[in-house]
């Protein structure tokens, strides 16, 4: 039994006659007598009482006809759900970003790709540095909002903005009754740092940073995610250099100055696999390029 005999039974039951639902269907009447008395035989008992009025189903034909026009909707229902994917209309698009990133993208990000992708069901990952890379690399996440880059030979990268360093400390430090800090200030003081070591050499953005002003600060404590560090910092273990994006959603008592004369930030990325062929990666791009404006 094939889709193209249940359309002609469902043809002939919702027109009650052969000759009708023959011009219906485009084509001479003794085919589809054909057809009928062909789906019969595989059924193996008759759908059809012949009538002088017209044709009128069997028991055995009503049950076949609701569960015949149910399989044809859902049919159709496949073709067009795989037209709409393969044309970038619909499917799932899975976001992975970065916590610090949170409340400062997504607000202006989600309602862009309702706009843009109105009939993709998105869904929303949060990542850290420890997960980020297994996130993406094992197809957990279709994009990942990373920032700095990743460094992968199969991760494809394209920067869509840059977040400015900012210095956060307690609100009662010193320091923070500046409104930009010079960045030789911050000799000997303590660092709450991340990301953490890779493979014994330390290469961040803020490392790289204090090594150019010759600046020297005491790491006390390395973790995985800003929210983190601006926890230590505000228990009073420390200074932090982070994302400016950070500011927003931070917690009472911390407070965000500029390094004066710096101008250096951290670049974010759309990260996704080189391989991935997917339609939502180009309109998600220039959404989040709109969002981090």
């Amino acid at each position: 039994m094939d889709l193209k005999s249940l359309r002609y039974f469902v043809a002939v039951a919702e027109a009650r006659s052969v000759g009708k639902a023959a011009q219906r269907l485009h084509m001479a009447q003794p085919p589809l007598s054909v057809q009928i008395r062909n789906l019969e035989a595989q059924v193996g008992t008759a759908l059809f009482l012949r009538e002088s009025t017209g044709m009128r189903l069997t028991d055995a034909g009503s049950a076949l006809f609701a569960r015949a026009r149910e399989a044809l909707a859902l049919a159709c229902d496949g073709y067009e759900a795989a037209r709409a994917i393969g044309s970038g209309r619909r499917g799932l698009l899975a976001v992975g970003y970065m916590f610090s990133l949170g409340y400062a993208v997504l607000p202006k990000l989600v309602p862009l790709l309702r706009r843009t992708l109105p009939e993709v069901e998105l869904q929303f990952v949060e990542m850290s540095a420890a997960t980020c890379e297994a996130q993406i690399v094992d197809h957990k996440v279709t994009v990942g909002l990373c920032m700095p880059p990743m460094q992968r030979v199969e991760v494809a990268n394209t920067i869509v903005g840059m977040q400015p360093l900012r210095l956060a400390m307690p609100a009662r430090a010193p320091l923070a009754r500046l409104a930009s800090v010079p960045i030789e200030r911050l000799q000997g003081q303590k660092l709450v740092a991340l990301p953490k070591l890779k493979e014994n050499a330390d290469t961040s953005l803020v490392a790289a940073l204090l090594r150019r002003h010759q600046v020297t600060m005491q790491v006390v404590e390395r973790v995985e995610t800003v929210h983190a560090a601006l926890a230590l910092v505000l228990a009073g273990e420390g200074y932090a250099l982070v994302p400016a994006c950070a500011a927003v959603g931070r917690p009472p008592g911390v407070a965000f100055r500029k390094l004066k004369g710096v101008s250096e930030g951290f670049d974010v990325a759309v990260c996704r696999r080189h391989d991935l062929d997917s339609p939502f990666v180009e309109p998600f791009i220039a959404a989040a390029r709109q969002a981090l404006r």
